[in-house]
């Protein structure tokens, strides 16, 4: 998927487990749905083992383990708890962590429909806004903060997406996203990543979240993307009137959700079709939006 990708092979897993972590030796390694950051890897029936695929992916280790656990303080959905750090070694450059399993499936369109999961998303947003900034605001370069800084990225999706999408109209719809204005909202914590391949469904219901390391202030209507990328029109409109959004906070999240999207198509045609999927759903159901 990346041109500075790592190979993790099971073997390789397997080795790594054995030499620093022997009391796991005999537990069956077992590769589990490709990530876009990390090799995850199912270790027994009760953990699950993230290797970084890229380098720049390691450096976020400890901030993973430490959303984690804060999550874990003030939600209600289940998310995967830290266990262990593990070293480079075999080949593998990089540290990696182990944490525990989570059961469900991940979220797909058989689950869009269900205005249970809409709810307990908009309590899982709830619950994750109600966790202190301690005074920080947004101080990231991705997604949370202005949508007009994202015109130089949007222009490169735009142009690597010709024969892919509807080029034309995308980009007038991008033209009145990008004056959205911002207004008084405090930034608030953010998940920031609500998406199918993070979150797991069981009988209709969230049954937890995963890829927690995004975790921090940001625009309130950030957190809207799961909206869009996780619902049916109906059920998208139930998660709304529970958190009680407004006009504006709404249309940016709208906004928030098509700049993530905008980019899983062209980049991830080819490697991860899934992902690229996803993408179109999502730009589907914002196209389709009467607003």
């Amino acid at each position: 998927m990346h041109d500075d990708q790592l190979s993790v092979p099971a073997d390789l897993v397997r080795g790594l487990i054995g030499d620093q972590f022997p009391q796991w030796a005999g537990l069956a390694v077992r590769e589990q749905h490709p990530g876009t950051v990390n090799a995850v890897f199912r270790i027994g029936d009760d953990l699950v083992a993230r290797f970084p695929l890229r380098p720049g992916a390691a450096d976020d280790i400890p901030r993973d383990l430490d959303a984690a656990r804060l999550l874990a303080a003030h939600t209600r959905v289940p998310v995967p708890r830290p266990v262990a750090v593990g070293a480079p070694g075999r080949g593998y450059p990089l540290p990696w962590s182990v944490l525990t399993w989570l059961p469900g499936a991940l979220a797909d369109d058989t689950a869009a429909a269900s205005e249970a999961l809409a709810l307990d998303l908009a309590d899982f947003i709830a619950d994750v806004r109600g966790i202190p900034t301690d005074g920080k605001p947004f101080a990231g370069t991705g997604r949370g903060g202005r949508i007009a800084q994202h015109d130089d990225w949007i222009e490169t999706c735009l142009d690597r997406s010709q024969g892919l999408l509807d080029v034309p109209r995308l980009r007038r719809l991008w033209t009145v996203m990008r004056e959205l204005p911002r207004g008084a909202d405090p930034d608030v914590m953010c998940h920031a990543d609500l998406m199918p391949g993070n979150v797991l469904v069981e009988g209709g219901r969230l049954a937890g979240v995963l890829d927690v390391g995004g975790l921090g202030p940001a625009d309130p209507a950030l957190e809207l993307i799961g909206a869009w990328h996780l619902l049916d029109p109906g059920p998208r409109a139930v998660l709304r009137a529970r958190l009680g959004c407004g006009e504006a906070e709404w249309a940016r999240g709208r906004a928030w959700a098509f700049v993530q999207s905008m980019g899983l198509v062209w980049y991830y045609e080819a490697s991860n079709p899934p992902m690229a999927r996803t993408g179109r759903r999502t730009l589907g159901r914002i196209l389709a939006d009467p607003a």
